[in-house]
């Protein structure tokens, strides 16, 4: 789990903060630089298309290797394979059109190596032992990051490319070193076993690789599994052109109803949102046309979408369902918020670009990494609820040493501590919340059930993060402080209830574990 972690996170910010520094070093306008972020929605909408990776076995590579196996190895050969694409192309020699569409392809492989990775971490081990790989994937995550950020950006320095003298062989060999260091997820892709529970084919997912099926079933299967990729190639199809057809009016719309708010901010995030409703409804429209019209088996939907969610209902209930839903999607609200203008402060208060590199980057990441290894260890010690606890509780205490540091001022000891507070903290409530989000999950409808509570995880929070500029505007920085600690008082009284209305079985073993997990 931790080179597969490296590997998950080695993509995330070759497609952010790296992408956009090279794209500003080619003289790329501000406006369009911005546009590239969307090339990583692959991570919120990817419970889209997690039914395709647990239901369509890949021609030769599931045989071979297995259904999670293959599915890995395909994805983090696309990865590489994007990055190679992004580093061939030269934006300032107007080949930014092929550079956005690696960006897209490199964001896409990327969420389905997350899912493929979530699924193979749930089924290869019982629920006991998911705070432990959970903290160790962490590890690896932010090592990727690390050196998808850091280490690229360093790489092109390296190289000779400057923000006065941009040279474009530079950041294309700071690319190909890190689609090189793909190999490094390739490689233990290929040296792990398959999961027991897929190897054994059954599940509600897809099941095996179908080799076993009588010829007549398993026509019937790939008619199905054909469908299904119809279904989902023509609906992101119909999202794609809503989207592109909606440009010319959104842009009207935010001057009008800038006019009306007052708020030219607020105004773009509410067109924006409009119009991603309407393109996300014409990608619904057409699913539910396709299937009215036979295109597609009404079956196929059920078994495919409708089921897992179903599933995730029936085993807690609809009120006790609703309460883990809401505890998913706001458990992390603190500390994001937070984190969305962080940097900013530090910049603020007086502390310098380096300065904040080496404190909040480099020895934050360490600190990080110590607080999930200690929190996988606790976890596992104590049980995941009672340190899904405490994690909720420091990520809110450690928001008010930031008032502190703001008292303080370019106090480098200060910010030493105050970094090394916040990321054990988050480290710790990580590498719980992923091993309680792995219990959360049906064995049957892994890679779709944990597709979907990831995606809800970070959806409130990043929306709300988005306003953290004009909160510290109205408010200043203390008082925001304040209002992000207690942001995660409701997540303490949410975190309480569900420890009481959960029934897991923490001590169980395998078998045990994986027929709980089942009922």
């Amino acid at each position: 789990m931790l080179f597969l972690g490296f590997s998950a996170g080695l993509p995330l910010l070759l497609i952010f903060s790296s992408l956009s520094l090279w794209l500003r070093e080619a003289g790329v306008e501000r406006a369009v630089v911005t546009l590239f972020s969307w090339a990583a929605l692959g991570y919120s909408f990817k419970f889209v298309w997690a039914p395709l990776v647990d239901a369509l076995p890949l021609p030769l590579l599931s045989a071979r290797l297995g259904r999670r196996r293959g599915w890995l190895l395909l994805a983090q050969l696309a990865v590489a394979g994007a990055m190679v694409g992004m580093a061939l192309q030269d934006p300032l020699t107007g080949q930014t059109a092929w550079l956005a569409l690696f960006a897209v392809m490199l964001g896409f492989a990327a969420a389905t190596q997350d899912i493929v990775i979530d699924a193979y971490r749930i089924e290869s081990a019982a629920f006991r032992l998911q705070a432990l790989l959970s903290s160790a994937y962490i590890c690896g995550y932010r090592i990727g990051m690390l050196v998808g950020g850091a280490g690229a950006l360093l790489l092109a320095s390296y190289y000779g490319s400057t923000a006065e003298h941009y040279e474009y062989v530079a950041w294309r060999n700071a690319y190909l070193w890190m689609a090189l260091c793909m190999l490094i997820g390739v490689a233990t892709t290929l040296l792990i076993r398959e999961p027991a529970a897929r190897s054994g084919g059954g599940g509600g997912g897809g099941g095996g690789n179908g080799a076993n099926l009588p010829p007549g079933a398993q026509l019937g299967a790939n008619r199905q599994n054909l469908q299904l990729v119809l279904l989902f190639a023509l609906s992101v199809a119909a999202f794609i052109l809503a989207y592109a057809f909606t440009s010319a009016t959104a842009e009207h719309g935010k001057l009008a109803v800038s006019h009306l708010l007052g708020n030219r901010a607020l105004a773009a995030v509410a067109v924006e949102l409009a119009r991603l409703a309407v393109a996300l409804g014409c990608g619904a429209v057409v699913a539910v046309g396709m299937i009215r019209l036979g295109w597609v088996a009404a079956a196929v939907m059920q078994r495919n979408y409708v089921q897992p969610v179903q599933d995730f209902f029936h085993r807690y209930g609809r009120r006790t369902a609703w309460l883990l839903l809401l505890l998913i999607g706001v458990y992390r609200i603190s500390d994001i918020v937070l984190g969305v203008i962080a940097n900013v402060f530090y910049q603020d208060i007086g502390f310098t670009k380096i300065e904040i590199a080496a404190v909040s980057k480099t020895y934050g990441l360490l600190m990080a990494l110590i607080g999930g290894f200690f929190g996988g260890a606790l976890a596992f010690r104590y049980g995941v609820m009672r340190i899904l606890l405490l994690g909720a509780l420091l990520a809110a205490l450690t928001n008010l040493l930031f008032l502190t540091l703001s008292a303080a001022g370019n106090s480098v000891p200060m910010l030493y501590l105050v970094i090394s507070a916040d990321n054990l903290a988050a480290g710790l409530a990580s590498a719980a919340f992923v091993a309680f989000l792995s219990a959360l999950t049906n064995i049957r409808f892994t890679a779709v059930q944990f597709a979907i509570f990831t995606s809800l995880m970070t959806l409130l929070p990043k929306s709300l993060g988005g306003y953290s500029g004009a909160m510290v505007d109205g408010l200043g920085y203390p008082h925001f402080f304040v209002l992000t600690a207690c942001l995660g008082l409701p997540v303490l009284a949410l975190v309480w209830v569900a420890r009481r209305c959960l029934p897991l079985n923490e001590d169980a073993d395998d078998g045990e574990a994986e027929a709980a997990n089942a009922r």
